[in-house]
């Protein structure tokens, strides 16, 4: 990071990445292909920047952008079937100024969170390798040491638990052994200098729908979230 780094020049190197071939060539053979759905719309096919303000102090890691939602608009958790579980909850937490999100340039804000994923490429089956992991790191550091007021980071399933376990170790943090393990409802309490963190299962349709994360579940785990911005 340089002296004269921003978030605005992070997500411009982001969005012009082009570092793992795999996931470079998926992204855009899905904006070619598209969903039958959606087959008159421009998907956006490029690595997806993050949503929210950098005073955020709660963030939000997921693990990659959804091939027909996130790839498609271009904003985390949007136009996926992720989406209304997570905005719905947010709005409910307080941290949206709104129950759903649509499309970029739909009036969704949050507040006083950001969304942002471990991955910023579609990877093919949702699956991505710990190479492209590995590579996405380095701007996942950069982003958290541009958002100095973060208090808590919400985890949204195991990956991106490993993926801010990692983040946490780079920034210094100590992380004790055995690590700490990932479960709906996982706590990871570093000390006063660093975030804590929180887990949650993942809100897809797969969990939600079968009733593995439920509306009340993850409700709790924001308001843990909510508890620990304001001890």
């Amino acid at each position: 990071m340089t002296p004269r780094d921003s978030l605005a020049r992070l997500e411009r190197d982001l969005v012009a990445c082009r570092a793992c071939p795999r996931l470079v060539a998926w992204r855009e053979e899905v904006g070619r292909r598209r969903k039958r759905a959606f087959r008159d719309c421009e998907y956006w096919s490029r690595p997806v920047p993050s949503l929210g303000g950098g005073d955020a102090r709660l963030l939000i890691l997921g693990l990659a952008p959804g091939a027909h939602g996130a790839n498609r608009t271009g904003r985390p958790f949007t136009g996926d079937g992720a989406g209304p579980f997570l905005y719905q909850a947010l709005h409910r937490a307080g941290f949206s100024n709104r129950p759903e999100s649509v499309a970029r340039g739909d009036g969704l804000e949050l507040r006083d969170a950001r969304i942002a994923n471990a991955v910023r490429c579609v990877p093919p089956g949702n699956q991505p390798t710990r190479e492209e992991i590995d590579r996405c790191q380095p701007l996942l550091e950069r982003e958290l040491r541009l958002l100095p007021d973060v208090r808590v980071v919400l985890c949204l399933g195991g990956l991106a638990w490993n993926a801010a376990l990692r983040l946490f170790a780079a920034g210094g943090v100590p992380i004790p052994r055995p690590r700490p393990k990932f479960g709906h409802a996982a706590e990871f309490l570093p000390g006063e200098d660093a975030p804590a963190m929180l887990a949650s299962f993942h809100p897809s349709q797969l969990n939600t729908h079968t009733g593995r994360l439920t509306r009340p579940m993850f409700d709790r785990v924001l308001r843990r979230a909510r508890a620990l911005l304001e001890r």
